[in-house]
């Protein structure tokens, strides 16, 4: 008997793709929820004890205030109801939490920036769920990873394209579309990491099983690292050509961090610490900017921005100087306290309780991404969560052990919390991954229709 198949018109067929909301209890989504309530009574609670503590009454527009900032989370939140809604529940919360310290930050320290970062948060919850309708699966982006390397290529070079790229002092990291000027390196970053989890995913086997012989031993085959290698080194030159060593360091850290995880390989790891000693000392005979860092870091002058923000912290003492009430915070406001500076714009106001606050919650998100990437249904998905882990992670480290004198200083945003449009877009997507991977490891599609656990679809096996 003949079977006729029924094609549905293109309207229909769309529609059909459209993600339908699901109905029934939530429990990740209610604990979210109640995180989320809190994450804003703090924010709430600092900005009016900062408005109180400068101009000694609550502020007349707390109520619009409270409103947004509780519309903004709310629509996230519906959000993840509606597209991931067995996803991590303690990822958007602890980003809301940072999100609002920072804010409050860059209102006390430098007012006038305030309203841009409250717009760029919305345009990062836009991207947030845009990106949830896009990646309806993490396998899509392993499909199309030369493309995005593509992509990645061209924001890299786009700021040394004469009338596109925006110099600011020494660095070129800035492009110029009109009205909007954006660090495209930002976005770069997250394309890089989609791309070596691709890559190692895909030769994890080669890279891992020694297959050369030398003489009577095997030994690891050098050749299929040796395309991801000359493109790590092309990334390096052209970030070296516009002069930003932080990011370079960054790419380099979740480079050997991807690799170590796909291979379990120590010999990686070794030849990653010779290949970066001998990079350093390259840098700091040729690059400028590294040489000078390096300088301020081991010898930093009180009349520097370092100098400041160790003086910052001094005299946050334990408690913080407090909110609103400090009289030496307008005398830094010339500098970079809200974007390169904003960990010592934290410990002047909060103290070291407040400086650990935040270090606690980006120890507490790097273990939901952790987690989330233990729970993946694959290798891809695996590492991509793991890659932009290290990302969110490393570049918050690397920055806080700057301020502090741990590392030489960076100069990279401070995840969430630092004033800037780029890296708080990019950073919400990055989240917007995660959650997308968090999602797919909660359960699949039969696990949810019979109630039945069923194993991992693959597992990162490394070679002993």
């Amino acid at each position: 008997m003949a079977t006729t198949t029924t094609v549905l018109p293109p309207r229909v067929r769309a529609a059909r793709q459209i993600p339908v909301w699901r109905r029934g209890p939530k429990p990740k989504r209610r604990t979210e929820l109640g995180l989320l309530v809190f994450a804003v009574a703090i924010t709430v609670a600092l900005y009016v004890i900062a408005e109180i503590g400068a101009k000694g009454k609550l502020p007349p527009h707390i109520g619009p205030i409270l409103a947004v900032i509780l519309g903004m989370v709310l629509v996230a939140h519906v959000a993840n109801r509606w597209l991931v809604p067995n996803a991590n529940a303690v990822v958007l919360p602890l980003v809301a939490l940072l999100n609002g310290i920072g804010y409050v930050i860059i209102v006390r320290f430098t007012p006038p920036a305030a309203k841009s970062q409250a717009i760029w948060v919305v345009v990062g919850i836009a991207c947030y769920i845009g990106v949830l309708l896009a990646v309806r699966h993490t396998r899509d982006m392993d499909r199309y990873r030369y493309l995005l390397l593509a992509v990645a290529i061209g924001l890299l070079i786009s700021p040394l394209i004469p009338h596109i790229g925006k110099p600011i002092t020494t660095t070129r990291l800035w492009v110029g579309l009109g009205p909007i000027v954006f660090q495209p390196i930002e976005f770069a970053k997250l394309l890089l990491v989609v791309f070596f989890a691709s890559y190692f995913a895909e030769r994890k086997e080669l890279l891992s099983i020694p297959t050369a012989r030398v003489g009577n031993r095997l030994v690891l085959d050098p050749r299929p690292l040796v395309p991801i290698l000359a493109f790590w080194a092309l990334s390096m030159g052209i970030i070296a050509l516009e002069d930003d060593v932080g990011f370079a360091m960054l790419v380099f850290t979740v480079f050997v961090v991807l690799l170590w995880i796909t291979t379990g390989r120590w010999a990686y790891i070794v030849f990653s610490l010779v290949l970066f000693a001998v990079g350093a000392v390259v840098a700091s005979r040729l690059l400028s900017q590294v040489h000078v860092r390096i300088d301020l870091w081991l010898h930093a002058a009180p009349n520097t921005q370092l100098g400041y923000g160790f003086f910052d912290f001094a005299h946050g003492g334990i408690g913080g100087s407090g909110l609103g009430t400090d009289p030496l915070a307008g005398a830094f406001s010339w500098m970079h306290i809200t974007t390169d500076m904003v960990f010592a714009a934290v410990g002047d106001q909060l103290g070291f309780i407040g400086a650990a606050a935040v270090v606690i919650a980006f120890v507490l998100l790097v273990g939901a991404g952790l987690r989330i990437a233990q729970a993946a249904r694959s290798d891809f998905s695996r590492l991509v969560a793991v890659g932009l882990t290290a990302v969110l992670g490393f570049q918050a480290f690397f920055i806080m052990a700057g301020v502090t004198r741990i590392l030489p200083f960076t100069g990279i945003t401070l995840p969430f919390v630092a004033y800037g449009g780029s890296s708080l877009v990019a950073n919400y997507i990055l989240v917007a991954v995660l959650m997308r991977v968090s999602e797919e490891g909660s359960s699949t599609r039969a696990e949810r229709a019979t109630g039945i656990s069923l194993p991992s679809e693959t597992e990162l096996l490394v070679a002993p």
